[in-house]
């Protein structure tokens, strides 16, 4: 638990940022979000668990990205947190400490998102 797993878009400069990045090409967020999210919990301990990256000064964001990250993510964790948005710079750095980066086949412009892993309940998910 703890750890940060980024979902990238098919531009972003993964191997200058981690040294674990792994090739989801062709396989867009949500459908990335839809099965990872099935198999982690998003940590409920910290503040903004989910960040995407803001648009640079003068650029604008599609609200529609950030709507289907989110329901992608309701789908699975109806609770969960609004996505936070931080600068672009401070994006890569945190990248730079995440487990890993998965460099989707996402091409929407600043589609990438950081999740941080909660604790597995384990109760909830195997009975003993």
């Amino acid at each position: 638990h703890g750890d940060e797993l980024v979902l990238s878009d098919a531009f972003y400069p993964g191997d200058s940022c981690n040294a674990r990045v792994l090739r989801a090409d062709g396989i867009k967020i949500p459908a990335l979000l839809d099965g990872i999210l099935r198999l982690i919990n998003i940590d409920p301990y910290v503040n903004d668990p989910l960040v995407m990256m803001n648009a640079a000064k003068g650029d604008t964001l599609d609200p529609a990205v950030e709507a289907s990250y989110f329901k992608a993510i309701k789908n699975i964790y109806p609770d969960a947190p609004a996505i936070a948005r931080i600068d672009r710079f401070a994006f890569y750095e945190r990248s730079k400490s995440a487990f890993a980066i998965v460099v989707s086949g996402e091409t929407v412009k600043y589609g990438n998102i950081i999740i941080k892993k909660g604790v597995v309940p384990v109760a909830s998910h195997w009975s003993m």
